[in-house]
């Protein structure tokens, strides 16, 4: 008896090294990659950095204001888009999943999951860029939209099935109508998920390339109208980082430093929202 409680006890450890040792062989290239573009791109964050536009080749110095201005209204107008459809879309799938319509809408949405960012770039680029005549910052955030689209329908969906029937059962039963229960009860019992579901979304795009390079294509000059070309924060790491300039090195690794630091505080924001509006009943 003691024989085989020892022995319990060895293939314990043994599983608790395994486990400890794989989580640390997984996390430690993450840290590196991490620390490496820390130490490479903080160096560059200054307020000049942040609030100027890009020099002309050969002259020191510049920042990437355009393009956090055209960042956040790509990322932005995306998400307006998104969001609606998203969720409409996992409203329809957890209220109606036994039906053939949910059953290929929730195929069509695992195979968008699946498509390569370029090929949606190029798709956008055919049916909206040369249709329109230019690039624009409104195909690109079309494209990051569909990119948004299966994880915000993949969390509405499953957060929903979480909230039991008899919540939704009630407020019928009080006369409350059914798209009034939707929008006052279901929604808001799942807002969690939801909301977690939109921030990975967020986190997702932030750092797409392939899509902007056929659809908002760049600017070095500060754009608000979203029906010509604009700048992003991808975009500019992309073509610094292909430059021959020591300088346009240092600019690119700067604005990987804060697209890096934009999805790390995404990814805190979703934490909490799953901690504080998690769905218990």
């Amino acid at each position: 008896m003691e024989r085989g409680i020892q022995i319990r006890k060895y293939k314990n450890i043994v599983l608790k090294t395994g486990v400890v040792l794989f989580t640390v062989i997984v996390t430690l290239p993450l840290l590196l990659v991490l620390l490496y573009i820390f130490k490479r791109g903080i160096s560059a964050i200054s307020w000049d950095f942040l609030a100027n536009l890009p020099k002309p080749v050969g002259e020191t110095g510049g920042g990437i204001f355009n393009a956090l201005i055209g960042s956040a209204i790509i990322i932005g107008i995306a998400a307006l888009i998104a969001i609606p459809f998203g969720v409409s879309i996992g409203v329809y799938l957890s209220e109606f999943r036994k039906t053939k319509l949910a059953y290929w809408t929730l195929l069509s949405v695992d195979v968008l999951q699946g498509i390569p960012s370029i090929v949606i770039g190029i798709v956008i680029y055919l049916w909206i860029v040369k249709t329109m005549g230019s690039f624009s910052a409104l195909s690109g955030s079309i494209a990051l939209s569909l990119m948004m689209l299966p994880s915000i329908i993949k969390s509405t969906e499953e957060t929903l099935k979480l909230i039991p029937d008899s919540l939704k059962e009630a407020s019928l039963s009080l006369g409350v109508p059914y798209y009034r229960t939707i929008l006052k009860v279901i929604l808001p019992a799942g807002i969690s998920g939801i909301l977690s579901g939109v921030m990975l979304g967020i986190a997702r795009i932030a750092g797409e390339t392939a899509p902007l390079l056929f659809t908002a294509f760049g600017n070095p000059f500060t754009n608000t109208n979203i029906l010509k070309p604009m700048a992003s924060l991808p975009l500019v790491i992309f073509n610094y980082a292909i430059s021959p300039y020591d300088e346009w090195h240092e600019l690119a690794w700067g604005a990987a430093f804060l697209l890096i630091l934009f999805i790390l505080l995404l990814n805190t924001l979703t934490k909490l929202a799953e901690k504080k509006w998690r769905v218990q009943f």
